[in-house]
């Protein structure tokens, strides 16, 4: 597995903690997406769709064991996790056109609020941010949420969540934990 170096040599893993999306849902949000006649960002490719939990950014290699029994060990939702993405809204600073869901259960709000907890003896995520949950559909974004002829609502059911890495423009996952 190839890994990126900091000047430093020290190697690094840029990651982060998402649900990850079907293929038949990577599909029907792509082709929904293409009936949007987006004119503006960069698409993101189907099969990097995933619902994000939690970034963690650029972190040491050797880190990872520690993230992952530091994962192993916290309390998790004993049922799938569901919600439904029926927002389309376009987020200007990072300029992301994003699906999210209107309302947000407890139990995700929780695994995300574990998942922070967890690392902070790590000194990993100490940046505090209101957690928004959300599949990008597009990168590099500008202007106004597009009209889309038919409104947004696909349903996740996550069975299990995933440590990914962000390597070249793909996402690898590492190691994933069973949510039932």
């Amino acid at each position: 597995m190839a890994e990126d170096t900091r000047p430093t040599g020290s190697s690094f893993k840029r990651l982060f903690f998402a649900l990850p999306v079907t293929d038949a849902q990577r599909r029907a949000i792509g082709q929904w997406r293409g009936a949007l006649g987006l004119r503006s960002g960069k698409p993101v490719p189907r099969e990097n769709f995933h619902l994000t939990l939690l970034f963690l950014g650029d972190v040491d290699a050797v880190q990872v064991p520690a993230i992952q029994a530091a994962v192993d060990a916290l309390a998790r939702p004993d049922a799938p996790l569901r919600l439904r993405l029926d927002r389309l809204s376009v987020w200007p600073r990072p300029g992301a056109l994003v699906l999210e869901p209107q309302s947000t259960a407890a139990p995700l709000r929780q695994l995300v609020y574990a998942l922070e907890q967890a690392l902070l003896p790590l000194g990993i995520g100490q940046q505090r941010r209101d957690y928004r949950p959300h599949l990008t559909l597009s990168r590099d974004y500008r202007g106004q949420a597009p009209e889309a002829s038919v409104a947004p609502e696909f349903f996740i059911a996550a069975r299990h969540f995933t440590l990914y890495e962000s390597r070249k423009g793909r996402y690898w996952p590492l190691a994933e934990w069973p949510l039932a």
